[in-house]
């Protein structure tokens, strides 16, 4: 046997209820001219400014980021490969290796500076506890 018909289109929504008359939203989608467009205007606007950009279009800063990684990546990709040249590769390595050197060297001194840095507060806090317990006058502070 068939079920009688429903009288309401959505079952699941009571009768008396009222409908929402709110309109179910959609997906905004952007050109690539209104994405630059909205871009450059974006990074040329002063720095107090660039929200104002934000809110006038309806748009989060994340949505920007993406926008310019994006065009940053599109960029990239229609760009010719620029010719290798053998010396300024050598060179570029080199120097490369040099400067990864020095900063493993500064690091190095780094971590070394910090140590002792460390070492020297607590020894202050060890001679002024030591100071204070046998009733001797502190260490003039130098600064």
């Amino acid at each position: 046997k068939r079920a009688p018909p429903m009288s309401s289109p959505n079952p699941e929504t009571p009768s008396d209820s009222p409908a929402d008359p709110a309109p179910k939203p959609t997906r905004r989608t952007f050109t690539t001219e209104y994405r630059n467009r909205i871009l450059d205007e974006y990074n040329n606007a002063p720095h107090g400014e660039k929200s104002a950009v934000l809110r006038r279009e309806g748009l989060y800063q994340s949505q920007l980021r993406e926008w310019a990684q994006a065009r940053t990546a599109a960029a990239g990709k229609s760009r010719p490969k620029a010719v290798a040249h053998p010396d300024t590769d050598a060179a570029t390595r080199k120097e490369m290796a040099r400067l990864t050197r020095e900063n493993a060297r500064l690091a190095k001194q780094l971590t070394q500076t910090e140590a002792a840095l460390e070492i020297m507060g607590k020894l202050h806090v060890l001679l002024e506890s030591i100071s204070e317990s046998t009733d001797t006058p502190p260490l003039p502070k130098t600064h």
